[in-house]
């Protein structure tokens, strides 16, 4: 199983949204997904349609009780997409966490012995805490979802850094599958800009596809669905299904066979 974490340490950037919709399209493709909610706030969760009430297991029970993956799945009403829901508990498993000998390996010792996908997003909290640093010593890869905003140049700079030194310390094998530009308004000089300056800078290392300001994309999550099921016509959920392709073609060599 291919392990990918979406990761931004700076909130509103489109991280959930993509995680959502690029676990849906590779769903969509005859992949078997799993999706894992490990930000505290649970939107992930929410915006594919499980309610608070009906997370009987979630990411929190897999860290800090290490009760296993199957054990703490849900299926979705999305074929192929399985999904770890988060609950509020979460917001103190950093806390639990911290004098435990293992707390950074906690997510990959779980993953190590799940099977049945082929691969696995891990959605990830706008912080560099323990939960994410958890997401990046488990991942074969990391997704950054960046938004065509100067401020966040300078989050993903901080990001780059930890990515070194996770490197260096826990996960030597970890990698970057891509930049991902998020809430692309043409209409906004400034957008270009910082697009232009991250392609400059990082280049080949940037999706060539472009997630818009999509007003559908905003929608979905308050029907409880993927912005892909709600409306797949819509600019939003064409470029995540791009991006989605792109992704397939960069993913690590144990990718699944076609």
């Amino acid at each position: 199983m291919i392990r990918v974490a979406i990761a931004n340490q700076k909130g509103g950037v489109g991280k959930t949204t993509t995680a959502i919709n690029i676990a849906t399209a590779m769903a969509a493709t005859g992949w078997k997904v799993l999706l894992i909610d490990l930000d505290p706030q649970g939107n992930a969760s929410t915006g594919i349609g499980i309610a608070t009430n009906d997370r009987e297991r979630s990411s929190y029970d897999l860290l800090v009780d290490q009760v296993s993956v199957n054990e703490c799945l849900q299926a979705t009403r999305i074929p192929n997409l399985d999904i770890i829901p988060a609950t509020v508990d979460l917001s103190g498993a950093e806390i639990e966490l911290v004098s435990v000998d293992n707390r950074t390996d906690r997510l990959r010792d779980a993953l190590n012995g799940a099977h049945g996908h082929d691969i696995c997003f891990v959605d990830c909290p706008p912080s560099l805490g323990l939960l994410t640093l958890n997401a990046l010593t488990a991942a074969d890869t990391l997704l950054v979802p960046l938004q065509c905003e100067f401020f966040a140049l300078e989050g993903l700079s901080q990001l780059l850094q930890t990515v070194e030194r996770v490197q260096q310390r826990f996960n030597p094998d970890l990698g970057i599958v891509g930049i991902a530009l998020t809430m692309f308004d043409r209409r906004n000089r400034l957008t270009d800009q910082v697009a232009d300056d991250v392609r400059s800078c990082l280049g080949g290392l940037v999706f060539e596809s472009v997630i818009p300001r999509n007003v559908r994309l905003s929608e979905a999550p308050s029907h409880g669905l993927p912005a892909l099921v709600y409306d797949h016509t819509c600019a939003g959920s064409r470029a995540y299904m791009a991006l989605a392709r792109e992704l397939i073609t960069r993913l690590p060599e144990k990718r699944k066979a076609a």
